[in-house]
Order: C-alpha cells, then sequence, then structure tokens
C-alpha cells in the first residue's frame, strides 16, 4: 500500500465527514453566499481544524468566488505547514536519544514501539527504556513490545526513579552503539505540575550523561480528543520544549483536522501520524499528502 493510500484510508472518517458536510453546502446555496460561507467555516471548526485556519481557508474561497472548497482547502494546508516531510533529528553521533511525553492513554508506548519498527526498517539498531515506572503493567507491556519488533529493553523496577533509569538507559546505549535510544516515559496530566517537574528531572538527568541529549522531545497526542490535543501540546512544550509531535489514533476520528490546528498554533513540525492498529501504521508526516487524503473528493 502506497503512503496516500495509508493516509487516505486513516483519514477516512475526517474525510468523509468533511466532504459530505461541504458538498451539502455547496448543493444548497452554488454561489456560497455569506449564510454558506459561515456555515462552511463552522464544518471546518468542527474538524478540529482551528478557528485561524477555517477563517483562512473561507477568506481565499470568498476571494477565490468559486465553490472548489476542497482544492483551495488542500492548497492552504500545504501553503500552512509547508511541503517537506519532516524528518527525525539525527545526532552527529550515535546514538539518537528519543524521549517520548504525553498524558494517560494517548497511546505513547504503542507509538514508541512503532517508532523503533520503522527506524528499524530504515536499517538503524534501536534501545528501548522503559521509564514508565508506574503504570501497571507497563515495563512488560514494553518489553512485549521489544520482542515483537527485536529490540532490547532496558527497565527497572516498579517505583524506581526514571530519571536515574533514564540516565542508566544512556549509558547502555553508549556502550552498545546504538543508533537510537527511545525512551518510553509514564503518561501524566498536562495539569499536574509536580509530575511536569519529574518530567523536567528526567531531561536534565539524560543530558548530564550525554551532552545535546535528549535531540528530540516528542509529544504523543490523541487524535480523538481533538482541541484538548491543542491544550496538552501547549503545556507540554512550555515544559520540555517539544520539538515535534506524533499524533496517533487518526483512524477512529472525524477531527483529523487537530494536525494542522496543533502545528499552525504551537509551530511545532508534526514528525508522525498513527493511521491504524499494525506496527507499520505509524507514518511519516507528509502535508501534501495529509492535505490531499483530508479534502480528497468523495
Amino acid at each position: 500500500m502506497n503512503l496516500f493510500q495509508k493516509f487516505r484510508d486513516g483519514l477516512r472518517k475526517t474525510q468523509q465527514k468533511l466532504s459530505a458536510e461541504i458538498k451539502r453546502i455547496i448543493t444548497r446555496s452554488p454561489k456560497l453566499d455569506p449564510d454558506a460561507l459561515d456555515e462552511l467555516e463552522a464544518t471546518l471548526i468542527a474538524a478540529d481544524l482551528g478557528v485561524g485556519m477555517a477563517t483562512q481557508i473561507v477568506a481565499r474561497v470568498r476571494e477565490a468566488g468559486t465553490p472548489d472548497v476542497l482544492a483551495i482547502a488542500r492548497q492552504e494546508i500545504e501553503r500552512e505547514l509547508g511541503v517537506a516531510t519532516r524528518e527525525l533529528i539525527k545526532a552527529p553521533r550515535p546514538p539518537t536519544v528519543v524521549l517520548l511525553a504525553g498524558v494517560n492513554g494517548t497511546g505513547k508506548t504503542t507509538s514508541t514501539a512503532k517508532l523503533a519498527h520503522y527506524l528499524k526498517e530504515q536499517g538503524n539498531t534501536v534501545l528501548l527504556a522503559a521509564c514508565d515506572t508506574f503504570r501497571a503493567a507497563a515495563i512488560e507491556q514494553l518489553k512485549i513490545w521489544g520482542q515483537r519488533t527485536s529490540c532490547e529493553v532496558v527497565a527497572g523496577q516498579y517505583g524506581a526513579d526514571s530519571a536515574a533509569l533514564a540516565f542508566d538507559a544512556v549509558g547502555a546505549a553508549l556502550s552498545r552503539q546504538v543508533d537510537y535510544l527511545l525512551i518510553d516515559t509514564a503518561g501524566r496530566l498536562h495539569t499536574k505540575m509536580n509530575l511536569m517537574e519529574e518530567m523536567k528531572k528526567m531531561r536534565r538527568s539524560v543530558e548530564k550523561r550525554l551532552a545535546g541529549a535528549p535531540h528530540e522531545v516528542l509529544l504523543v497526542v490523541d487524535g480523538t480528543t481533538g482541541t484538548n490535543a491543542l491544550n496538552q501540546a501547549r503545556e507540554f512544550h512550555q515544559a520540555l520544549g517539544v520539538t515535534g509531535l506524533v499524533v496517533s489514533k487518526l483512524d477512529g476520528t472525524a477531527k483529523g483536522g487537530i494536525v494542522v490546528a496543533i502545528a499552525r498554533e504551537l509551530k511545532i513540525p508534526v514528525k508522525f501520524i498513527g493511521l491504524g492498529e499494525q506496527l507499520d501504521d505509524l507514518q511519516p508526516f507528509d502535508p501534501q499528502q495529509f492535505a490531499a487524503a483530508l479534502f480528497a473528493e468523495g
């Protein structure tokens, strides 16, 4: 299956809802009078594209004087997000350390495993660190993913100091000379300051062990949560300096536009999106393919 088809299949719920609503509006008002344009804007906001992006698209439709809303929406999203694929940062010398963060239930551990699979498919060696020492069965879950992806896992005991474990994991990655170290962290509410401080401590611990690390801080957000994902991204970015986003579960939502809203407001590149349950369903984000799939005909 090619990349566009994966995007198309994963975004089908969002695309079908958008396409149906836009066609209904155009059919009722081919010349797109002011009421129709207001309804169009509400439809785009309902898909969680964000008020700014929705207003931008409607303004362009008004200027163009054409009912080809889908084509204009594709163009505006491409222009806003750029056309280049967002590559993972790679350290000058291995290992590249990637810290994955997020609130509970976003699919962070699964996304960590899928990222490991993707990197191994690119010919890299990968070490996983189970730094979620709080959630029941979290360590075992990552160990199972390690077996499925043929990756070694650095793990400690439940209740262990996650910052110390992350420090040791970087040491293990250095001694084993792996290309990437992926650190899975405990899910935490972005509103709980003590937990966010603990995440900052983990980041400092990693940096103390290896200058310049972590090279990536990826925030995993659940696409089905819509605008709440934007609030999470805002708080985590302020606390940790997020370098990229992984948007999971886009195949199960009609609110796939949240990808655009987050990237537009926070200027953080979306690096990967989750489009299904299989290991290879985590795909590098491509704005062109995303826009084409989100506003496809039919």
